[in-house]
């Protein structure tokens, strides 16, 4: 092909300059780890890099790897070793490319996962900042067949049966599956193809990788700029849980059925602390901890969080739970996993009410010895 008949993308692609952008983007997000505001020791400065590397798996993935609408498949691009935005760690989150464009049939089987939820989402953290839903549809409002078996129609224009709405500007389709105890629940299997043309990818041009490299880049700025925001304001509430702006939560994907409370949690070696709460009538609640960059505590090796099935509870109905560094003697520890602070988020699903949980500080041996009521 004449040179002088390349578009943009592809002279871009074949000067290199979107390569050489691509890796400008990623050194500013590196900026966001060393700004101010960001804590100041060597172990929470790994994490923080290592954080942007976590993304940077995540970005790639979804705008480059599996970033085809006419062809979309679920992956996961959150999960034990990708985290972000204060991740609840009794997710199984998998996530496509679609495209209000185009429709879409999701099948699958129920299993027994105690929560199933599908949304649609417009937007991304890297372009527009935002992750808005556009439709959602959960387990409650499923038609299932006698086996346990469903399909979904995902379109703009309502369907019969079950149907997951979408908009023009639809982009993204995630599923959330949430188990109160992965060793005892099935998850559902699904699948997702579309229907309107046939479910093939296009080959790789130079338009689609400059602006999957652009995406990747701009995601992992995006993302990593957003949720220190959060950090910051968090931290105005230290060791407090005042409830979360319900717009900022769904701007940025949270769960329609769920009322937040994210927070931060600072602690000496000898301190705890000790959180309570009377949980109402519910689906699910949570509790969980988190790094300074909003990524869950290793939930593989340390008890990290608790929920509504774990958790032992007072004989009033109500829960206390205590953050510390060492084992207070008592029902509901959760682990600092060598940190000594980070965020921390609540979550009530589908409740009646929501409580405020309540928060104090306490030395650590004062529990053990029993001198906290």
């Amino acid at each position: 092909m004449d040179p002088s008949a390349w578009n943009p993308s592809e002279r871009r692609i074949m000067d290199g300059s979107a390569w050489a952008e691509f890796c400008d983007t990623l050194k500013a997000a590196g900026a966001v780890v060393l700004g101010d505001g960001t804590p100041q020791t060597p172990f929470d400065r790994a994490e923080g890099f290592r954080y942007l590397t976590r993304l940077l798996r995540a970005a790639l993935e979804t705008f480059v790897e599996d970033a085809d609408p006419l062809a979309p498949e679920l992956l996961r691009t959150a999960h034990e070793t990708v985290k972000m935005g204060n991740d609840n760690p009794d997710n199984f989150y998998q996530n496509a490319p679609i495209s209000g464009r185009h429709e879409y049939r999701i099948r699958g089987t129920r299993g027994t996962v105690h929560y199933l939820g599908f949304g649609t989402q417009a937007g991304n953290y890297g372009a527009t900042g935002t992750l808005d839903t556009t439709g959602y549809l959960d387990d409650k409002e499923l038609e299932l067949g006698p086996d346990g078996s469903f399909e979904i129609a995902v379109s703009c224009e309502r369907r019969p049966g079950n149907w997951l709405r979408m908009t023009p500007e639809s982009r993204t389709l995630v599923v959330r599956q949430t188990r109160l105890d992965p060793e005892k629940e099935e998850l559902a299997k699904i699948s997702i193809e579309r229907v309107d043309g046939p479910h093939q990818p296009r080959p790789l041009s130079a338009e689609r990788l400059d602006r999957g490299l652009k995406g990747s880049a701009l995601f992992v700025l995006g993302c990593a700029k957003l949720f220190q925001r959060w950090a910051d304001g968090f931290q105005a509430h230290v060791n407090d849980l005042p409830p979360f702006d319900a717009a900022v939560a769904g701007a940025a994907g949270g769960d329609p059925n769920i009322f937040y409370y994210h927070s931060y949690w600072r602690l000496a070696p000898d301190e705890a602390l000790v959180v309570e709460a009377t949980p109402p009538a519910c689906d699910y609640w949570n509790f969980q901890l988190s790094n300074h960059w909003l990524e869950s505590l290793d939930y593989r090796y340390w008890r990290i969080h608790v929920n509504k099935a774990t958790a032992a509870y007072e004989p009033d109905g109500s829960v206390r739970i205590v953050v510390a560094h060492e084992d207070p003697g008592v029902p509901n520890w959760l682990q600092t996993a060598g940190h000594d602070r980070g965020s921390m988020c609540w979550r009530w699903v589908r409740a009646k009410a929501h409580p405020q949980p309540r928060t104090r500080v306490v030395k650590t041996a004062d529990l053990r010895a029993g001198r906290v009521s």
